[in-house]
């Protein structure tokens, strides 16, 4: 049977479909309409798999744009989604951490997936892909170089994490001769302080398991281990997990 879980976040949309033992998947820039984005990966989807739409038992949609999904015939916060997706990628997961294009949240989890607790912070772009992609720009790279470069190098102290006076710390720290590794891992350090006091209100123990498309930049995942002093896992399908989640729910309905 076909399950399909659609993931509109605000950067990208993410959709998984879920039919038998086979797994289909398609991202896409969510852009200006995440009603669009989400059809154009449900499509991609269609054509990767030879389904047809009436062919689909049950559909999920999360993320912040999921109200504006009417053609799903469910839809679940991101944070069930995450928890739910984690534990089924990492089995002996505790604790997830997401980081998303405009938030953050660590969830506490049962061994079944289920939030026990959870802490979001979605007030500013502070420590969220949003502003990692602002502070790159400041740097003169790309995002993804964030993931290697500064390994072995020492960390400037960075005083803010406002995306506004960030950019202008770093663009000071330049001019004044500090090197971009020192302040990515500086960058690196400030979020996973942030992280790791969200994480201490939930008094999180076991393993962690590091979702979202944030998660593959393994200079972060770094940051993450050393501040919490706790292994933080990054499973393949990270940047996939809210919708295989929702596709899981989607499953677990129709069971």
């Amino acid at each position: 049977m076909a399950i399909v879980g659609i993931d509109v976040g605000s950067v990208a949309t993410k959709a998984v479909m879920m039919d038998g033992g086979k797994i289909f998947h398609h991202i896409r820039p969510t852009g200006w309409s995440p009603r669009d984005a989400a059809l154009q990966s449900l499509e991609e989807l269609m054509n990767a798999s030879s389904r047809r739409r009436e062919e689909i038992l049950f559909s999920v949609g999360t993320g912040y744009g999921r109200i504006a999904l009417p053609f799903v015939d469910k839809t679940v916060t991101e944070i069930t989604c995450h928890a739910r997706g984690a534990v089924y990628l990492i089995p002996d997961t505790s604790a997830v951490i997401d980081i998303g294009g405009q938030d953050s949240k660590v969830i506490k989890v049962d061994s079944e997936g289920r939030v026990l607790d959870f802490v979001m912070n979605d007030r500013c772009a502070a420590g969220t892909g949003r502003f990692l992609q602002v502070m790159a720009a400041a740097l003169g790279l790309d995002v993804t170089d964030f993931s290697h470069l500064g390994e072995g190098k020492t960390a400037v102290q960075l005083n803010s994490m406002c995306a506004v006076f960030a950019e202008s710390e770093v663009v000071g720290l330049l001019a004044a001769g500090c090197g971009k590794e020192e302040i990515i891992n500086g960058l690196h350090e400030s979020i996973a302080r942030r992280i790791a006091a969200m994480a201490h209100r939930l008094s999180i123990g076991g393993r962690i398991t590091f979702t979202g498309g944030v998660a593959k930049n393994e200079g972060l995942r770094r940051a993450l281990e050393k501040t919490l002093q706790m292994e933080v896992r990054v499973p393949e399908l990270c940047h996939l997990t809210g919708a295989l989640g929702a596709a899981l729910i989607g499953r677990e309905r129709l069971s």
